[in-house]
Order: structure tokens, then sequence, then C-alpha cells
């Protein structure tokens, strides 16, 4: 079964637990490829209950699998996904070989460049690396040579007979090549750069141009001077005296000019009643 096999590559691929609904979105398209699924009528939530319903099957049946006797690894449920383990009774001999592990290569960028060098102008000279690098170069190729990443491959028959320096073994056996010739070529390389270079100064959303010439208006125009407060309580008393409405609001309500002004607004109302 085709999606067993995915399940188990998913699974030991993966340095988290991964989950049924992770790898039914995965699994989705060649899933319901491979049943028929859509073929079947079934879309939407429906056929996405029927793929997890297979991926947990499938997953069932790969752990059930493992949990064979005659097998070092076993898939086990943790913290709601699947991870691949050693079984427990193997804990000690794998404990052992660990020891024996080789610790991680850790370079700094220059032994990194001084390593690249060599891997592509091998066999090459000290003051071959140091030209082209810029920078003198022989303390890094002491650490790369403590470190059995390079070694010596004689001397170059020209003046001076300078050492030639060439990847070892445990070069391929860090960087997984089976030989130099499977590294990257340089045009690999430099198109490779290029299209990373195109897409770091490519912006990714364009932003729209604002149109500033209202804006340059509006601060161009002269700003309306500011009234004093004299004048300001001097224009409000001209219109309170100029309107009519506002003397109710300013006088007594038992003054004769009050009584006199009530009484010219309902005289149009009589004459009108007339």
């Amino acid at each position: 079964m085709a999606i067993k096999g995915q399940i188990e590559a998913i699974i030991y691929a993966t340095e988290e637990p991964v989950t049924i609904e992770q790898m039914a979105l995965v699994l989705k398209g060649s899933i319901a490829a491979e049943n028929g699924l859509a073929d079947a009528g079934l879309e939407g939530a429906a056929l996405d209950a029927e793929v997890k319903k297979r991926v947990r099957a499938a997953v069932e049946e790969l752990t059930a699998d493992y949990a064979n006797g005659d097998r070092g690894m076993e898939v086990r449920q943790v913290a709601g996904g699947y991870r691949m383990a050693t079984k427990p009774e193997h804990h000690d001999v794998v404990r052992s070989f660990a020891k024996n592990l080789k610790p991680p290569v850790r370079l700094s960028l220059p032994a990194l460049e001084t390593l690249a060098v060599i891997a592509y102008k091998q066999p090459v000279t000290a003051p071959e690396i140091s030209e082209i690098r810029g920078v003198d170069c022989s303390g890094v190729l002491a650490t790369l040579l403590d470190r059995k990443l390079i070694t010596t491959a004689g001397r170059k028959q020209v003046v001076g007979r300078p050492i030639l320096y060439k990847t070892s073994k445990e070069f391929l056996l860090r960087f997984g090549l089976k030989d130099v010739g499977e590294l990257p070529s340089l045009e690999e390389f430099e198109k490779l750069a290029g299209e990373g270079q195109g897409d770091l100064f490519q912006p990714a959303v364009s932003l729209p141009v604002a149109d500033h010439s209202e804006c340059g208006a509006q601060a161009e125009a002269p700003a309306e001077p500011q009234e004093s407060p004299a004048m300001q309580e001097s224009q409000s008393e001209a219109a309170t005296a100029a309107t009519p409405e506002s003397a109710p609001e300013t006088q007594n309500e038992n003054s004769p000019g009050l009584q006199s002004w009530v009484a010219s607004q309902d005289a149009p109302e009589s004459h009108r009643d007339d």
C-alpha cells in the first residue's frame, strides 16, 4: 500500500511528532486519486473525514508492523502525534554507541570559505588560497588539518615547492558525498546566488503611492488669524443683540420688555385667525 510507505517516510523524517491532521493534509490528493474518492462524489468535509480515516488506519497498520519483535524501532504516539523511536530494550546498546560518535564539526566562516576553495581548486597551495581569499589563511589551514577535513597532496613543482592541499575522506563523510564530483558546479552556485539576490531585493507587496498634492495645497494655504478674547466677546454681544429669539433667555420673565415681545409674537397669529 503506497500510502503506508509515504506515512512511514513522513514520520521518519520529522523531529517533532506529526499528527493525523498534518499527514491527511499532505496526502489528501494522493489518497483521493488512488482510491477514487473524487469519483465517488466525496468532497468537502466528507472527503476530509474519509482521508483522515484512511490515514489513521495506515498509521495503525504501520505501528503494528514495527511492534514485531525483530524490529529495533517503533512508531510511538507522543503528545497527540506520532514519532519513531528506538525500542526500550535497545536503549543500552544505542547509548553505548552514541558515546563513540564524533561530535559535529563546527566551522567558522573563514574556515568554510577556505574549505570551499580547496574543494573546488584542489590540489591547491596556501599562497593560491590566500590570493583567492585576499587574506592569510595559514591559521585556517591548521584548523582544517586538525579536523581532518583536508590533507596534503605532495608539493607543487615550482620555486619554493609549496605544499598542495586537497579534501580528505572525512570531508566526504561529513558532507555526505560519494566523491568531489557530486559537488555543485560553480555555474549552479552563481545561478542560485543570482536567484537569491533577485528574491531578496524584489518587494513582496507593491504599496500604493500616496498623492500629496492636496496635502501640499493645504500646507501652503495661509493659516487664519486667531481672534483675541476681547474681539470674540464683542462679536458675541453683537450677535445676541441682532437675534430677537435670544431676548427671552436674557431677560426676566415678568419684565415689560418680555411682555411686549410676547404680544408682538402673538399678534400675527390672532390676525391670521381673523
